[in-house]
C-alpha cells in the first residue's frame, strides 16, 4: 500500500530507544523528515546515523527533558525551526508509576506531568501550525486500561485517552485526526529489565493468545498507518497493540 507520507515531517518524543525509535525509523522509512527528541543526545545521534544510512533524510535532533518547565515550548519551536513544520506529532515520551496508596502528593504530580500535561502541553503548542496548514496527524503513545495495581501512569494514560477523543472533535474540520495506541506487552529497556526471560515465557503462555511479547516495530506499523494521509477517517481512535492480551470487548 503506498502511504503517501513522503514529504511529510514529524515530530517523534521519547524517541531515543523502544517503540519511539522504532516509529521514528518507520516514518523516515516512508520519506518523512523525522525531528527525533529525547534526554539522551547520544541515543538520538545513533538513531539519526541509522535513518541516513537507511537512505533517510537527516533527522533533527533535540536533547531535552521534557519534564523541564518550559520543555513542551521550546520543543515545539526547535521542531518548526529543524523541519519547517510539523505535519506529525508522535507523543510517545512516557514511563510507568506505580504507587503505594499514600505515595506523596508530589509523585503523583510528577506521573501526571510527564503522561498527560507534557503531552498535552506539547500537541496544543504545534496544533495552530497543523490548523493553518489544513492537515495534520497526533498519535498518543499511550497505555492498557487494566490495571493490575495502583499505577499514577495509568491514570494519566485515561485522561489522554478522554483528551483525545474531545480534541478529535474539535480539529477535525481542519483536516487533522488524533488517536491512541495503548501497548501491550512490548519489548522495552523498562520490560527487559524487570522481566527476566524465563518471567516473560511464562506470562506470555499464561495471558498474551499470540504467545510472545511484542517487537516495537510491530507498533510502528499501525502508527505510520495513522500518521498517513491514507489513515483521513480514523480519528478519535483508542487502538490497542497487545497480541490480543485485551481481554474486553469494549
Amino acid at each position: 500500500m503506498e502511504l503517501h507520507l513522503k514529504g511529510k515531517t514529524a515530530l517523534v518524543t521519547g524517541a531515543s530507544m523502544g517503540i519511539g525509535r522504532a516509529i521514528a525509523k518507520g516514518l523516515a522509512a516512508e520519506g518523512v523528515k523525522v525531528c527525533i527528541t529525547a534526554r539522551r543526545g547520544q541515543l538520538l545521534k545513533a538513531l539519526a546515523g541509522e535513518i541516513v544510512a537507511s537512505g533517510g533524510l537527516e533527522p533533527p535532533i533535540v536533547a531535552i527533558d521534557i519534564m523541564e518547565a518550559d520543555a513542551p515550548q521550546r520543543l515545539a519551536q526547535d521542531a518548526l525551526a529543524g523541519l519547517g513544520r510539523v505535519d506529525i506529532l508522535i507523543n510517545c515520551a512516557g514511563g510507568s508509576r506505580p504507587l503505594p496508596i499514600d505515595a506523596p502528593e508530589e509523585k503523583w504530580e510528577e506521573a501526571m506531568t510527564l503522561n498527560f500535561t507534557r503531552v498535552r502541553q506539547l500537541t496544543h503548542a504545534l496544533l495552530p501550525g497543523m490548523i493553518q496548514q489544513q492537515w495534520g496527524r497526533i498519535i498518543n503513545i499511550t497505555g492498557k486500561q487494566e490495571q493490575e495495581r495502583l499505577n499514577a501512569a495509568y491514570s494519566a494514560k485515561a485522561g489522554v485517552h478522554a483528551w483525545a477523543k474531545g480534541l478529535s472533535k474539535e480539529v477535525g474540520k481542519y483536516g487533522i485526526t488524533i488517536n491512541s495506541i495503548p501497548p501491550g506487552r512490548i519489548i522495552s529497556e523498562q520490560i527487559l529489565r524487570n522481566n527476566p526471560e524465563p518471567v516473560r515465557k511464562e506470562f506470555a503462555a499464561r495471558h498474551i493468545p499470540v504467545g510472545r511479547f511484542g517487537e516495537p516495530e510491530e507498533l510502528a506499523c499501525l502508527a505510520v498507518f495513522l500518521a498517513s494521509p491514507v489513515a483521513c477517517y480514523i480519528s478519535g481512535t483508542v487502538i490497542p497493540v497487545d497480541g490480543g492480551l485485551r481481554r474486553y470487548t469494549f
